[in-house]
């Protein structure tokens, strides 16, 4: 953990490059500081995934409108003024790449922070590793 997961209506996909956000939203969960001006979430285990949603409505159907909707699911314990800051972090991201298109088309925005009290939480990555050396 952490998980940020994208999905948006498939009428976006020629309009913006997903890609480009995932990393920017990746680049921006990594700057996140604790209290202690600690990094918030480990390097190997934040991930960014986006998925288009091939069938959807939105609204009342009569115009082409779009929606994203970021949701980042983290382990418990953080402040919240840390799950605050992560919310910003990863909204300010959201703004900065759609802006255009927020100005061109009708289209939502929505970012949720979640914490989650996990029933089962298991683990296995050959990722980690590579940022735990000190």
């Amino acid at each position: 953990m952490p998980h940020l997961v994208v999905l948006y209506t498939n009428n976006l996909e020629t309009q913006s490059d997903m890609s480009a956000l995932c990393r920017k939203l990746a680049d921006a969960m990594l700057t996140v500081k604790d209290e202690a001006s600690k990094q918030v979430f480990p390097t190997g285990g934040t991930r960014v995934l986006a998925f288009p949603a091939a069938h959807f409505a939105v609204a009342d159907g009569q115009r082409d409108y779009a929606f994203v909707y970021l949701n980042l699911r983290m382990g418990r314990g953080r402040s919240d003024d840390v799950k605050k800051k992560a919310g910003e972090a990863l909204r300010a991201v959201a703004l900065e790449h759609f802006t255009d298109l927020l100005a061109k088309r009708y289209i939502g925005i929505t970012v949720q922070v979640d914490e989650g009290q996990e029933a089962f939480d298991a683990k296995l990555s050959s990722i980690h590793p590579l940022f735990n050396r000190n």
